[in-house]
């Protein structure tokens, strides 16, 4: 009702599920107290919807965003393959399965326990057929034979009916809490990247526009309703919202049929379940996990980035031979680290000039645009900031002393005399970056060549002339475009030869005064 997508169908998912049960399950064992279990899930569920709607209110939304594809990818194959050795005790029938969810215990725990497997080979061919089918055809199996008085684990009786509110139930007062919070931001998170990435997936299709900040006040309300009526995590899973989409919906009154559709399978269908075997369950969740670990998807990280293919890894490994909370960490962490080299180590570039044009490009992707004599181009990629300052100014005082060096190896007669910076990529500035300015200048100062600064952005402009650093450069020596201000040096290095009278060429009198 609050949200933006007409396409999502919310509900349960397995990574959510996955998330919530191993993270609760390592303070509180359900099978030891499983009513304190259940209501640390309401609680986690309460304050990750308490989270999730905070988010939209504070506008917070990108956030969300450094869950990149690559750790989503890494992340739902480790959570998958987690899940289908968790299966394992359904598929070999063992009564005392760990709870850890790394690869090493789950092994350890499989093999210690060989000679207590219940084989039951000739019900595994069921796992091989569509889902309903195995379900109707497992239960009515296990039915006929009384297979499960002879080792086939079923699911038993499922209490009938509407679960009862749950207000009561979330534990605030429980020495746990922390870990119900814990559970809550983390699974929330993951909840809102993966319904958000879906909404947005979807509404590409139908050529609208959904709203970030309020998908995120409806999945937070969502959760917060759903924690006092006995329901824990949910989002929009892209499986459902896929048949969803498939079948024609409209608007989100889809997802109002489909929970009336479940209230009448908990109010009157439930004793159909009650024969179902679990190794048909098992293998059931078995082929829907192995479909989310897409080799297609890492394999062309591996082709476009390798570093997003180490994020992706790394997220797999660590959910695979740690825990999930490890393989997340380590991605979000390599994905930060990223940023941080991004904007600590922006790219400066050497401009050269395309034959028969006043364009300028990068020289090493360009091989055919030439360096003009006498003049040195950088192009600074980035907004400078406190983290790159330092950085940039090495960079600049090199690329100057290199040029010079070349100079001085070619053994031409032309020297270098002006240093271009071009501003135009520069969005933002800070005190640190107008230092850096100031500092490089009095470099610049030092050789006896000139700073010349073109195209910067209106907000870099302001910066620049509230520390007086126009003033002190020169208002004539900032420039709209790097071909105004080649004009302009070429112009003065034709000046300062004794046999040319520059003062009589007006138009290159009025291009030197063409600045900002």
């Amino acid at each position: 009702m609050m949200g933006s997508s007409r396409d999502l169908a919310v509900g349960t998912v397995a990574v959510g599920s996955l998330l919530t049960g191993a993270m609760l399950s390592k303070d509180v064992n359900p099978n030891e107290n499983l009513e304190l279990y259940v209501h640390l899930a309401f609680t986690a569920t309460f304050f990750a919807g308490l989270f999730e709607a905070s988010l939209g209110l504070l506008r917070l939304g990108f956030i969300v965003d450094f869950l990149s594809h690559a750790t989503i990818v890494g992340f739902m194959a480790g959570a998958a393959t987690v899940v289908c050795l968790q299966q394992l005790k359904g598929i070999l029938g063992l009564e005392h399965f760990t709870h850890a969810t790394d690869v090493v215990d789950v092994l350890r725990s499989i093999f210690s326990q060989t000679h207590k497997s219940k084989r039951t080979p000739k019900f595994f061919w069921i796992s091989a057929m569509a889902p309903l089918t195995s379900v109707v055809l497992g239960s009515l199996l296990v039915y006929l034979t009384h297979a499960e008085k002879h080792g086939v684990q079923v699911i038993g009786s499922l209490k009938k009916g509407l679960n009862p509110p749950s207000m009561t139930d979330l534990a605030f007062g429980s020495a746990y809490l922390m870990t119900a919070i814990k559970t809550g931001i983390i699974t929330g998170v993951i909840a809102l990247a993966e319904g958000i990435a879906v909404g947005r997936s979807f509404a590409m299709f139908k050529n609208y526009q959904i709203d970030g900040n309020k998908e995120m006040i409806a999945f937070g309300m969502m959760n917060i309703v759903g924690s006092c009526t006995s329901c824990y995590l949910t989002t929009g899973p892209f499986s459902r919202s896929a048949v969803n989409f498939n079948a024609g919906c409209k608007t989100a009154v889809s997802n109002i049929v489909m929970a009336i559709a479940v209230m009448i399978t908990l109010m009157f269908l439930t004793p159909l379940f009650h024969y179902t075997p679990l190794v048909v369950l098992s293998s059931i969740i078995m082929a829907a996990m192995l479909g989310l670990i897409d080799y297609e998807a890492a394999m062309h990280l591996w082709t476009v980035d390798k570093f997003d293919f180490l994020v992706c890894m790394s997220a797999y490994i660590g959910v695979v031979f740690g825990s999930i909370q490890i393989g997340l960490i380590v991605a979000v962490a390599l994905s930060l680290l990223r940023i941080i080299l991004f904007v600590a180590r922006p790219r400066t570039i050497v401009l050269g000039n395309l034959p028969n044009s006043k364009i300028y490009r990068n020289v090493e992707q360009y091989p055919i645009a030439t360096t003009v004599p006498g003049i040195l181009i950088l192009e600074i990629d980035a907004p400078i900031y406190f983290a790159n300052a330092g950085y940039l100014r090495e960079r600049i005082s090199r690329w100057i002393d290199e040029e010079e060096d070349k100079l001085r190896t070619a053994e031409k007669e032309t020297t270098l005399q002006y240093v271009i910076l071009d501003m135009g990529a520069v969005g933002a500035i800070d005190t640190s970056g107008i230092s850096m300015l100031e500092e490089t200048k009095k470099i610049v100062d030092r050789k006896e060549l000139k700073l010349v600064l073109a195209n910067p952005g209106s907000e870099v402009m302001k910066k620049l002339n509230k520390s007086k650093f126009m003033e002190n450069l020169g208002q004539e020596w900032i420039f709209l475009t790097v071909g105004e201000a080649v004009s302009a040096c070429n112009f003065m290095l034709h000046c300062a030869k004794p046999e040319n009278h520059c003062r009589k060429d007006a138009d290159a009198d009025d291009t030197l005064n063409n600045n900002v």
